[in-house]
């Protein structure tokens, strides 16, 4: 597969007059940008730079520039990557957060349009709060909430319509909470929601926990549950259910690509993620980070992002969002 990426992709750098990067045995050659629609720090980031080395380290491609579009909860990102029609040298790591920000932002890009590349992890959410909050466990939490919903700011790294907002609002209503009440206040990815942790700017934080692995370690946040059906590794909190909440809650990262892509282009693309996904490296950086392999490609993920639009226009329909 790399000699025949390496041919095809060089003979279109010569054409461009690109700048390359080239192994040692010349294969490997393929200049590609990965776009992150967030902050440096948050979910997509890590997520995408894990997946950047690997292909780096493994001479699946060559060196890849990664680069992040803040804006909007990942709109200016995805209007950029639907603007970017044909482009065959540029790839964006996105996920249920990006398809929420289309809708409450009013953009017209839908993530279903763009050229479906792979679905890569699924990961659960976390409910953290900073090391010296008052609240030692969920049911804590899930008191003060009852008694006076919009004392208890809860922070997000997403937009409304992103896992870091529906989680809460969905976690609400399983505890009798009206969602409408709650109090979420919208970061622009991990990175600025943990300063606003560690500032004690709000209550508690909503977030899938592979880009707080180090905080949580040296205690800096303490995890009170998490939403997927299984505890996660070296996380000393329980899950929803069992802490009385019957809720199951996961979010999701996937690869896009713009517009107007060739088969041929797609399916060089398509097959550079496999390789990734077959690397033991990447085993090893799903279990580092408390991901779940949730590799797909094809119309089976063209019909996931598909369904998934509809899923958040209904679910912030009924917020009175949209």
């Amino acid at each position: 597969m790399r000699k025949r990426l390496g041919a095809i992709l060089a003979l279109l750098l010569l054409v461009a007059a690109c700048g390359v990067t080239r192994g040692d045995d010349g294969e490997g050659l393929h200049r590609i940008r990965m776009m992150v629609p967030n902050s440096p720090g948050g979910g997509y980031d890590l997520t995408a730079r894990t997946a950047v080395k690997v292909m780096e380290d493994k001479d699946i491609t060559g060196r890849v520039e990664v680069f992040n579009v803040i804006g909007a909860g990942g709109t200016v990102a995805m209007a950029r990557l639907m603007n970017e029609s044909g482009n065959d040298d540029l790839m964006m790591m996105m996920g249920l957060g990006v398809v929420g920000a289309g809708y409450t932002n009013g953009s017209t890009a839908r993530v279903s349009n763009a050229t479906p590349l792979a679905k890569m992890v699924e990961e659960p959410e976390g409910i953290l709060v900073p090391a010296d909050s008052p609240f030692k466990t969920v049911d804590d939490l899930v008191r003060a909430w009852r008694a006076n919903p919009s004392s208890v700011s809860i922070g997000g790294g997403s937009s409304p319509g992103g896992p870091d907002h529906l989680f809460p609002m969905e976690t609400a209503e399983a505890v009798g909470i009206d969602p409408t009440k709650v109090n979420y206040i919208s970061y622009d990815g991990g990175g600025d929601l943990l300063t606003a942790l560690l500032g004690n700017k709000i209550a508690a934080g909503t977030s899938g926990l592979g880009e707080y692995v180090d905080q949580i370690e040296a205690g800096q946040v303490r995890v009170l549950a998490v939403s997927g059906s299984e505890r996660v590794a070296d996380v000393d909190a329980p899950t929803l259910r069992e802490a009385g909440i019957d809720l199951e809650f996961t979010n999701w990262r996937g690869v896009l690509a713009p517009p107007g892509l060739s088969d041929a282009a797609r399916d060089e693309m398509v097959a550079a993620l496999t390789e990734l996904h077959g690397t033991d490296e990447w085993r090893e950086a799903l279990s580092k980070n408390g991901w779940t392999d949730a590799f797909e490609t094809g119309e089976p993920f063209a019909q996931f992002l598909r369904e998934q639009d509809q899923r958040v226009e209904s679910t912030l329909t009924e917020l009175g969002l949209v």
